[in-house]
């Protein structure tokens, strides 16, 4: 991999001494990990078994790749995530019960590991402006078993007026000139030029003084990039100090391998220090920036005044009176212990909207919940995502898949079982005691309702 020389001296200037030992660890060996997920009902030991280690600092992060075929990543076991990328989720520490907002969130890792955190109560807003990454977003957090996050595509400035200082917690993963990416994507070197860090800076302060407007009074703001660029990480947060006097930074304790930001490389304000970076010549991973600042407690929130619309007649999204007792009817006979949430429809599509969330009119929203199925004519289909929140024990029928049938399973192909089960209908199937999918027994053939555009 070659570096570009205005890179190099730009570094071996900033670093000086630790130069050769930063610049020699961008021509090594890049680092993989993932997470484990604490909202699934069991440990991943497959995955687990190749593990080469704990990730210092993050109780569910291990060293190792991941088969993304594995019945563990398919049914949301196991999450692949950059080692030092998984240290923003743990300075972000979102409590259960909590209002928190991922601005910029896609594809989706620090998203997964902010709602475990948070045992999947309270409210996560994951944002993403780019349609086809709050896709994906969407995906994996389908995949991770979260009933109360919605995912949102807008652009930040958008949110203001629907969440004027709504939230605990923001966590601010800004886009950035990616140096820390060059190792993992030497392609991302190609995008790199001497300007690059600058103009970036330019967009993630207009991002931040977004989430500055959503921040609740005495809420936490964590800012984070894969860069090493000054520009883009100290000299943005004295940027943050300066122009938002009730803010101030939280010391970040360090875990092996960190080390404290560099106020020298701003205007020296020794706050500064507070924030963290992870080197690769120092922790295994690619490099990050992390920030944790709070608001005052005493700081004035001002909510723009929202015009009232005339509504007439049913929402879009509202569920008709048929529609609630098809649904119903369904659910009692298969996951009898549901607990009663608002329901709402986009299309065809039926959610369960988390109880935090506020009302969805003027929001551009990929997922507004837990998508819990589809309407067809005069009957209800369940959902894979729901299916994936769920264990054996919150169902009325199971079935017990071989690792076989699992794989004939997400191929799309039916199913055949030669033990008798308590009639046709709806099973949640399951196996080695992973949520996999819903299947409808029919006989002695379970008909496969795997979505089409997962299967493999």
């Amino acid at each position: 991999m070659k570096l570009p020389d205005t890179f190099i001296k730009k570094y071996r200037q900033l670093m000086g001494d630790e130069a050769d030992d930063f610049l020699a660890a961008l021509q090594g060996d890049s680092y993989s990990g993932f997470r484990i997920n604490p909202l699934k009902n069991g440990r991943p030991t497959q995955t687990l078994e190749k593990a080469a280690g704990p990730v210092p600092g993050v109780a569910t992060g291990f060293y190792g790749s991941v088969d993304g075929k594995s019945l563990d990543h398919v049914t949301g076991w196991v999450y692949s995530q950059e080692p030092s990328a998984m240290q923003v989720g743990e300075v972000v520490d979102p409590q259960p019960g909590e209002k928190v907002l991922d601005l910029c969130a896609a594809p989706g890792g620090k998203s997964t590991h902010l709602i475990g955190k948070m045992h999947d109560q309270g409210l996560l807003v994951a944002n993403e402006i780019f349609t086809k990454r709050a896709r994906v977003l969407a995906s994996n957090l389908e995949r991770w078993g979260t009933a109360n996050t919605v995912v949102a595509n807008e652009e930040p400035q958008k949110l203001v007026p629907k969440f004027a200082g709504f939230f605990d917690r923001i966590l601010v993963d800004a886009p950035c000139s990616g140096e820390g990416m060059f190792r993992k994507d030497p392609q991302a070197i190609s995008y790199w030029n001497p300007d690059y860090p600058s103009e970036c800076a330019n967009r993630q302060r207009k991002i931040l003084a977004s989430a500055m407007q959503m921040l609740k009074p005495g809420g936490v703001l964590v800012y984070s990039t894969c860069t090493f660029a000054p520009e883009e990480d100290e000299q943005n947060m004295a940027w943050l100090l300066k122009e938002y006097p009730d803010l101030r930074m939280l010391p970040i304790p360090l875990v092996d391998g960190m080390d404290h930001a560099r106020p020298e490389w701003a205007d020296n304000n020794p706050e500064l220090a507070k924030a963290v970076r992870l080197f690769p010549h120092h922790f295994k991973g690619e490099g990050h920036f992390i920030a944790k600042l709070q608001l005052s407690t005493a700081a004035a929130t001002t909510r723009p005044k929202r015009k009232k619309k005339k509504r007439r007649g049913q929402e879009p999204w509202q569920v008709s009176r048929d529609e609630q007792q098809l649904f119903k009817q369904w659910q009692t006979k298969n996951v009898p212990d549901f607990a009663e949430r608002r329901l709402v429809k986009f299309g065809d599509q039926l959610y369960a909207l988390p109880d935090q969330m506020i009302d969805l009119s003027g929001l551009d929203l990929i997922s507004p919940g837990l998508h819990l199925g589809t309407f067809k004519k005069k009957r209800f289909e369940p959902a894979l995502a729901w299916a994936l929140t769920l264990t054996s024990s919150e169902v009325k029928r199971q079935i017990e898949l071989t690792p076989d049938q699992w794989r004939q399973y997400v191929h799309g192909d039916v199913v055949n079982v030669s033990d008798s089960f308590a009639g046709n209908g709806w099973y949640l199937l399951t196996c080695e005691g992973h949520s996999c999918g819903w299947g409808k027994l029919v006989n002695h053939t379970i008909k496969n309702f795997f979505p089409k555009g997962l299967r493999f």
